[in-house]
């Protein structure tokens, strides 16, 4: 199992696209959106997934996850499972420096709405700010996926 560190940010223009070098679709759904652990399921163009991820840190940089592929039909029918209705997104991936930024387009249920996220390897590790990057989220528990 790994410590994911990740800081979350307000995407505030469209400009992200022009440097992105990959695009997914995805569709989520939480199986457990329990504040202590979540659980979910996930399609990723044609690949199913399924993580488990702890409770966040105080500032809400940080937290154990646990990730599997599983066949695109188990994710299917987990997804059925889920709790509410499922997320759609695109995820576009974006390099910049060492780092890479993977900026969400939320589709479904929070139209127009844009995240981007950036895991690093320590909480105070310093990285480069896109111009079309906006408001820092992190922590905001709002921005969750989970209590979309």
């Amino acid at each position: 199992m790994k410590t994911e560190i990740e800081r979350k940010f307000l995407v505030k223009s469209n400009a992200f696209k022009q440097e992105a070098e990959s695009h997914h679709h995805i569709f989520q759904g939480y199986l457990s959106k329990d504040p202590e652990r979540t659980v979910r399921i996930r399609i990723k163009d044609q690949k199913g997934l399924l993580t488990i991820k702890g409770k966040s840190n105080k500032e809400g940089t940080s937290r154990l996850e646990w990730e599997t592929l599983i066949s695109l039909e188990e994710a299917k029918a987990l997804l059925d499972l889920a709790l509410g209705e499922p997320i759609e997104k695109i995820r576009y991936v974006i390099p910049c420096g060492e780092f890479t930024f993977e900026v969400d387009a939320f589709l479904k249920p929070e139209n127009n709405l844009i995240l981007a996220e950036i895991e690093l390897p320590a909480e105070n590790t310093l990285f480069k700010k896109p111009e079309w990057l906006g408001e820092e989220v992190t922590g905001d528990p709002s921005y969750y996926n989970a209590t979309m």
